[in-house]
């Protein structure tokens, strides 16, 4: 595991990027619709993917400001996502602040969030030059790879049969992919090898995984303080998390019943959070997210083989911060 704490470096990178995310929108006009489009891209956030477009530079011997231009890029894309997916969501609070399309209304937020996708593009191809084409194309894969994702989280939502297999599958697209590629990106544009873009490629996909797997038991048994959102809202809004159905796929006699009524009511009411938050406890389902997260953590770790033995240290020391977080 990663001795070195790499935090002050993670925020140094975080604040340069995020300087950069707030000079992309100036002079920009209409107002109308780069100001929401700057709300959401400048609402905080980790900044995870441009970090990881950074780091997978780096450890290819790339310089770090070769790639400034697509870490903003991952992070507007990444953007764009979140404002479909709080709109999709009927979701009203994003890291601790009013959604987009409830801070102004619907349609802006379908059209910032479109611009957000565009400007994306822009700023990748800064960084691409004519050999470049497979990383456009790592991003526009990334990109259908969301939608599908977000697509199948929605049919999960009605669907009748359902397994812990369909689940991992859509949070592979919808979360894992963009994670992906941002390793990608990072790591062709910095010139490396096959078997270094295949190594970081990897490690995202199961970091990206066991990231959404937290996201999920967070949304459980997490601080809303620290978590930024609605304790108890995936619930709420009637989605099937891993959670959900592997404790469906343990559960008998009254629990099976309580989470089919779950499914027939197409989610919980807010009385009815610690109910189920008992039953996933009782059913084992919380230690077996953290099993799984635990499994995809130390995946990721023995994907770094081919990295650069001094190179990998940044990314054991973000699996460890990502899976200890409280948001």
């Amino acid at each position: 595991m990663s001795h070195k704490d790499y935090s002050a470096f993670y925020e140094k990178q975080r604040k340069l990027i995020e300087s950069k995310i707030e000079k992309a929108f100036d002079g920009l006009s209409p107002a109308s619709l780069y100001a929401p489009a700057s709300y959401i891209a400048n609402g905080g956030g980790k900044r995870l993917r441009s970090f990881l477009v950074q780091i997978s530079a780096q450890a290819v011997g790339a310089k770090i400001n070769r790639v400034y231009n697509s870490a903003v890029a991952v992070e507007l894309f990444h953007n764009f996502t979140l404002v479909h997916d709080d709109i999709m969501d009927n979701a009203d609070k994003r890291r601790g602040l009013p959604t987009l399309h409830v801070k102004y209304d619907l349609s802006t937020a379908v059209l910032a969030g479109d611009s957000l996708i565009a400007l994306a593009y822009k700023y990748l191809l800064k960084d691409c030059r004519g050999e470049d084409i497979d990383v456009v194309k790592d991003f526009t894969s990334a990109m259908i790879e969301v939608c599908e994702g977000q697509s199948l989280d929605k049919d999960l939502e009605t669907a009748k049969k359902f397994s812990v297999e369909d689940y991992l599958e859509m949070i592979r697209k919808k979360t894992a992919a963009l994670l992906q590629a941002s390793c990608e990106i990072g790591a062709k544009l910095g010139g490396g090898a096959k078997k270094e873009v295949r190594a970081l490629s990897n490690y995202a996909l199961n970091l990206g995984m066991a990231f959404q797997l937290q996201d999920d038991l967070l949304d459980l048994i997490g601080d809303e303080k620290h978590f930024g959102k609605k304790v108890g809202g995936d619930l709420l809004e009637g989605k099937k998390t891993y959670l959900f159905i592997r404790a469906y796929e343990k559960a008998k006699g009254n629990n099976k019943k309580e989470l089919k009524r779950f499914i027939e009511n197409k989610g919980a009411k807010e009385d009815e959070i610690d109910l189920y938050r008992e039953i996933f406890t009782e059913l084992g389902a919380i230690d077996d997210a953290r099993n799984l997260i635990d499994e995809y953590s130390r995946k990721a770790i023995r994907s770094l083989k081919n990295i650069r033995e001094e190179k990998r240290d940044v990314f054991i020391w973000l699996v460890e911060k990502l899976i200890k977080r409280q948001n």
